[in-house]
């Protein structure tokens, strides 16, 4: 049976001192110090929190100790908490908890996304509503690969040339997944009943008015009511642009790490890891808040 716990000792003292932050790139995301993601936060805390993720787009707390209630308890503090999509051979027993992982009991897969790489993208970017926020905890992770990838969509915008700014103005882009057919890699056409939905390539975020671009390398498809050649070449450049070095932060795993990020304000993508070893990861997605 999987194992929902990792046993990691509690390296956090709340009652020493009080949390802090620091970077975790120069282009995006903070490590928040200090804080037991299994407490009860008190409410000024947890917005001065909420203010700094959503700033930064994407907030690391380490050396945590997580059951499926207590981490689905912390992200409903950032908001409302989606369906569990996939269920894989029941391995979750908490609303809005699923697993990503390549484990299988009695020869079926207890997750998704079991094996390879990820290009960039936002969770649920295809939906009329998508995710606000992923939370992603890790309880076992392979010796290598594996990793996370985030891109600050914030200064990917902030950066374009004011032409291109405002070549962007009113374009809407039509975002696909195909779940079945090609999880993981972008796919070459829309299949009949794929999800897919057109948002806008510019978008303001509610927490903060700041704007970032919204396209992705997995899930966008074309700009609506363009040529294909000239879509295809504007995406290609934003696709670039946006997975710029100076943007991206690239997140080694270790066990007890919980990662939230916006996924109005940042893309994220994986790196390739052996299917041999094992890789248990649980999610869950926000979504309104």
């Amino acid at each position: 049976m999987l194992d929902r716990t990792i046993g990691i000792p509690s390296r956090i003292d709340p009652g020493s001192s009080p949390f802090s932050t620091s970077p975790l790139s120069p282009g995006i995301g903070i490590e928040v110090h200090g804080i037991d993601c299994s407490a009860d936060i008190p409410d000024d805390t947890f917005e001065v929190i909420r203010e700094a993720w959503q700033d930064n787009c994407v907030a690391l707390f380490r050396h945590q100790n997580l059951d499926e209630w207590q981490e689905s308890a912390f992200a409903a503090r950032f908001g409302q908490l989606g369906k569990v999509m996939h269920n894989h051979n029941g391995a979750s027993h908490v609303p809005g908890v699923m697993y990503i992982s390549n484990i299988r009991e009695n020869d079926e897969l207890i997750g998704s996304l079991p094996d390879g790489e990820m290009y960039f993208h936002a969770d649920q970017c295809y939906m009329p509503n998508p995710a606000i926020a992923t939370m992603l905890y890790a309880m076992e992770i392979p010796s290598t690969g594996g990793n996370t990838l985030f891109s600050n969509c914030f200064k990917a915008y902030e950066t374009l040339p004011e032409d291109v700014k405002q070549r962007l103005e009113g374009l809407t882009a039509m975002n696909v997944y195909d779940y079945q057919a090609n999880p993981t890699k972008r796919g070459s056409i829309i299949r009949d009943g794929i999800p897919h939905h057109a948002h806008p390539i510019v978008r303001t975020h509610p927490g903060n008015g700041r704007k970032s671009l919204y396209v992705n390398r997995l899930m966008t498809d074309h700009i609506v009511g363009m040529d294909a050649g000239e879509s295809k070449e504007l995406l290609e450049f934003l696709f670039d642009h946006s997975e710029q070095d100076q943007f991206v932060y690239e997140h080694v795993w270790s066990p007890g790490d919980l990662l939230l990020w916006d996924n109005r304000s940042c893309n994220h993508a994986r790196t390739d890891f052996s299917a041999q070893e094992r890789r248990l990861m649980r999610r869950v997605a926000i979504v309104s808040g």
